[in-house]
């Protein structure tokens, strides 16, 4: 692909100012829970378009289009459309108890609910997948896309990636991410647009794109599906999206860092009708591309690259580089800032130095940052094999290993109020031997559906431990006192708006 001097020169100007932008923003961070949660500042509009940056990078763009490409098709949808309902619950339920008890930190959370040994064990499980599977994932699909498009060194763009986005997360903290969100989102679902329409174009149009496309225009998809059978939709993608959109700390920093919860519940909500959107901005180009491509034996992860490539005139690659480029930087951003908060905040200052000053725990929060943008880098390439069967496959079935027993701790003990901490300390290791049987005894079942199995192994573990020896007493949450914490209707009136508009894509594209 070649460029002309404005895509370069737009490329250039857009990414430095979001560099310096973020930076200046957050230039006085002086303590943890400004480098962390920005001072507890945020207002929605922030949360809303940061959820979304954070969320949608190049693994949506090379997988999610990809396993569109394959044999998904529309049904991959799934994933946006049911994290648009799961957001709902989110700022309906679980954000009014993080903010309650004012914590850092998901794995805190479980502190307060059970206790210290459970927090260290959520602890060391988020760092290990933030590292080997999200890092390494983002910077994985953000090294190809660069390379399949614009012809790039894979092993460059990776290293690239990894050190402008490490910049501003090492020195700014959370209020630079956010910051550059704001500015990459938008950036983001422009360019996604621009390639939609282009895209329309080169099909012949939205009529004659639904009128080839119609076999893989279907959201049920039959029961031996090795992907997303209809059995799926029952309860296994529930499990993923629970767990990504409710108590992954990459995803729930930013409303925990919410000014108040209604700022916290209206961001999260903004977030859910943007999700609304992205099948029609990133899964349908993937069907576009299996209907221009499909005689050319693409490997399914580089089937939106070559459609950028192919279709993009000059003068709008600069965009779009800078789309691609920033998306990556900013979901990177998240997860580094993330991972640091977890290991400075759980690890470091709960195990190795309790007390540890505000300076020092800014300090190795940026020392931590630096070290896991290294290990991504490292292992990244290695993700290039193909046993792994696509990006989106492999970020999605190596969560089962610990998000079913987590998404069991969390929604058991919220509802069972005697659950002990040896209930959910069993459950969550239980968890990877549970699932990892399930992987090896009936491996042509879909992840989903031995996620879904492992979830109910767990919760029937969990009552009987719970029903043997229950708490003395149930557990009392800590109350923050310096944070409104009130709600009112219209949230759950907008809330409802958006299941419904969900309810009825699933009937049109049934």
């Amino acid at each position: 692909m070649q460029f002309i001097w404005f895509d370069i020169l737009f490329f250039v100007i857009t990414t430095v100012i979001i560099i310096v932008f973020a930076i200046y923003l957050s230039r006085k961070e002086e303590s943890g829970e400004d480098y962390f949660l920005a001072g507890r500042s945020l207002n929605w509009p922030l949360i809303g378009f940061s959820l979304i940056a954070t969320n949608i990078s190049t693994e949506h763009f090379v997988g999610m289009s990809g396993a569109s490409f394959g044999n998904m098709g529309l049904a991959v949808a799934s994933y946006e459309w049911i994290a648009a309902i799961t957001l709902v619950f989110v700022a309906l339920f679980l954000l009014p108890h993080f903010l309650k008890a004012g914590v850092y930190t998901i794995p805190e959370f479980l502190e307060y609910r059970y206790s210290p040994n459970t927090r260290l064990l959520m602890s060391i499980y988020m760092t290990i997948m933030y590292v080997c599977v999200a890092i390494a994932s983002v910077l994985y699909s953000g090294g190809i896309a660069m390379k399949t498009i614009f012809g790039f060194d894979l092993t460059a763009c990776v290293w690239a990636i990894c050190i402008l986005s490490g910049i501003y997360t090492i020195f700014g903290g959370l209020k630079a991410v956010v910051w550059a969100d704001l500015l990459q989102g938008a950036g983001l679902l422009l360019g996604g647009l621009v390639v939609m329409i282009i895209g329309f174009v080169a099909v012949g149009g939205p009529a004659n794109f639904f009128a080839q496309n119609t076999e893989k225009l279907h959201m049920v998809m039959p029961i031996d599906h090795p992907e997303i059978p209809w059995t799926a939709l029952l309860l296994g993608i529930w499990i993923p999206n629970l767990f990504y959109w409710g108590l992954n700390q990459f995803i729930v920093q930013r409303t925990l860092a919410a000014k108040s919860v209604i700022e916290g519940q209206k961001g999260i909500l903004l977030a859910a009708f943007i999700k609304i959107t992205i099948p029609f901005i990133i899964v349908m180009p993937g069907i576009m591309a299996y209907q221009l491509f499909k005689d050319q034996n693409l490997p399914m992860d580089q089937a939106y690259p070559t459609l950028v490539r192919t279709l993009l005139p000059a003068g709008c690659r600069g965009i779009m580089l800078a789309a691609l480029f920033g998306a990556v930087m900013s979901t990177l951003a998240a997860l580094l800032n993330s991972a640091s908060s977890i290991f400075t905040m759980d690890l470091y200052k709960r195990h190795l130095r309790k007390n540890a000053s505000p300076k020092e725990i800014v300090t190795v929060g940026r020392i931590t940052t630096t070290i896991f943008m290294l290990l991504g880098c490292i292992i990244a390439p290695f993700l290039a094999s193909p046993k792994f069967g696509g990006i989106f496959k492999y970020i999605q079935m190596f969560q089962g290993f610990i998000s079913p027993g987590i998404v069991t701790v969390f929604v058991f003990g919220l509802i069972v109020k005697k659950a002990p901490p040896s209930a959910a300390i069993t459950a969550m290791l239980l968890n990877i031997i549970v699932y990892g049987v399930l992987r090896l005894l009936i491996p042509q079942a879909a992840f989903l559906n031995h996620m879904a199995i492992t979830f109910i192994v767990l919760i029937i573990v969990m009552a009987i431990i719970t029903a043997i020896k229950p708490l003395k007493e149930p557990y009392v949450l800590p109350v923050r006192t310096d944070i409104n914490l009130e709600s009112n209707n219209s949230i759950k009136i907008v809330g409802g708006i958006v299941i419904a508009i969900c309810v009825i894509l699933y009937i049109i594209f049934w």
